[in-house]
């Protein structure tokens, strides 16, 4: 449907995959774009790899199955035809009855949700205390619980379809900032959103009075694949506010002293769920001043795993809360997880697979994930001309809407710029299925292009 062993009808298949994929009025860039012709000119690679060889010969089935900062399957009697996934008709989250068309709206320009997004909605897996996620939700809990008296109120079964005003306004995100373009965000349609972080619940709790909760919930970005990005994936949101009498003793600013606190918080938060090396990095976000990230070191590389700072007082003063002060911050769950329980890849936390579900339970914190999958990987190359309008989210989301969990990675490895300044990039994207070895005949097949 999108990728080709010809490059003329690869690119050709691509740009219309992408075109259709992409609102239209969301982009007008996309208005002078066209399919090129059978006779148009190839990208002329003059350097860089050719595409990568065959690895895999033979097939064998198995029976089972950042936040601040659908598997396409394949079936085992007919592996070379992929079957889309079933998606549910309806889901319902914390009492609010969410049906596909409230979210999957083909009819409307605007809406850039595809089922597989739409698949992942209410599965919250945050909330199963026997999966990672739970685990380690009810982890930080503890901690929260024990430090602050049980002071926190807990939130985690919030609706994750937010305004753009909850999304972007309320966190003073700017009018040109850009998270809020389709190519980062999921849009329902002009003023909704799936929520890209769980900071989008930050300023109604606060009108509600509350000065320390905890949000914790799925949110969705239009996002890079590779081993730790994926467009669905769980956040908690920490806020605690500060009444002027805590700080006016303390001999510091109102700023200084909410920013020393939340250090000695998370500090205590990462000694309290695991030994590793971690480092302040300052950062900026729009809603908080000074900003910081905390980075951990994991597999042989810094990755960071939460955002945080003082809240800036214009969430606070539009909030009724004009003489406090705050801290806030958001970790990714999946990062924390993947580090407590050395799980190397993002997927396996969405399997159902026995192999994986039966290794985690319920307040045990820190078990070592067994790998039971070591099948090779699949590369297939795939090149093309570019203009301002084709970007790598938009490529990623083109593959995840047709390989699925069984795409591991997509990686720019190459590009080339003619003399008339037209740029042509080369991704590689690495196939490998966690349940059993793929053939090459079955992933070309997946990447015939068809209908047009």
């Amino acid at each position: 449907m999108y990728i080709a062993t010809s490059r003329t009808t690869c690119a050709r298949a691509l740009l219309l995959s992408i075109r259709n994929t992409i609102p239209m009025a969301a982009s007008p860039l996309f208005s002078h774009l066209k399919p090129p012709s059978s006779s148009s000119p190839l990208p002329h690679r003059i350097h860089g790899p050719k595409p990568f060889p065959q690895v895999l010969s033979s097939s064998s089935s198995y029976s089972g199955r950042s936040p601040f900062s659908s598997l396409a399957s394949v079936s085992s009697s007919k592996p070379h035809k992929r079957i889309k996934p079933p998606v549910a008709a309806l889901h319902e989250i914390g009492g609010v009855k969410i049906a596909k068309d409230d979210v999957v709206r083909e009819s409307d320009p605007t809406n850039n949700v595809p089922d597989n997004i739409f698949s992942k909605i209410g599965l919250q897996l945050h909330r199963r205390d026997n999966h990672p996620l739970g685990i380690l939700k009810n982890a930080i809990y503890d901690y929260f619980d024990a430090s602050y008296s049980s002071k926190f109120v807990k939130f985690d079964d919030l609706c994750p379809i937010v305004s753009v005003q909850q999304n972007f306004d309320e966190v003073l995100v700017p009018t040109d900032h850009i998270s809020r373009s389709y190519n980062d965000t999921y849009y329902v349609n002009t003023d909704t959103v799936l929520r890209c972080h769980t900071s989008a619940h930050q300023a109604e709790l606060l009108r509600e009075g509350h000065s320390y909760f905890l949000v914790t919930g799925d949110v969705y970005r239009r996002d890079s694949i590779d081993s730790t990005h994926c467009p669905v994936f769980h956040q908690m949101e920490g806020v605690r506010v500060f009444a002027p009498d805590e700080w006016k003793g303390s001999g510091t600013d109102a700023a200084s002293y909410a920013a020393m606190d939340l250090k000695k918080c998370l500090e205590g938060l990462a000694r309290h769920l695991f030994a590793v090396e971690m480092r302040w990095v300052d950062t900026y976000f729009p809603f908080t001043n000074p900003s910081f990230e905390l980075e951990i070191y994991f597999q042989e590389k810094w990755m960071e795993v939460l955002g945080c700072g003082v809240t800036e007082q214009e969430i606070l003063d539009r909030n009724g809360r004009k003489d406090c002060v705050a801290w806030a911050f958001g970790l990714g769950l999946e990062r924390l997880a993947m580090v407590l329980f050395d799980i190397p890849d993002i997927r396996p936390f969405w399997s159902t697979d026995q192999r994986f579900t039966s290794q985690f339970s319920e307040g045990k914190l820190g078990v070592k994930f067994k790998q039971f999958s070591k099948f090779p990987p699949c590369y297939k190359d795939i090149s093309f001309w570019i203009s301002d309008s084709i970007t790598e989210n938009n490529l990623c989301e083109v593959v995840r809407g047709i390989a699925g969990d069984l795409v591991e990675e997509v990686k720019l490895i190459d590009n080339f710029t003619n003399k008339k300044g037209m740029t042509s990039h080369c991704y590689r994207i690495a196939f490998r299925s966690m349940e059993r070895s793929l053939t090459d005949e079955e992933i070309n097949e997946m990447q015939v292009v068809e209908d047009l």
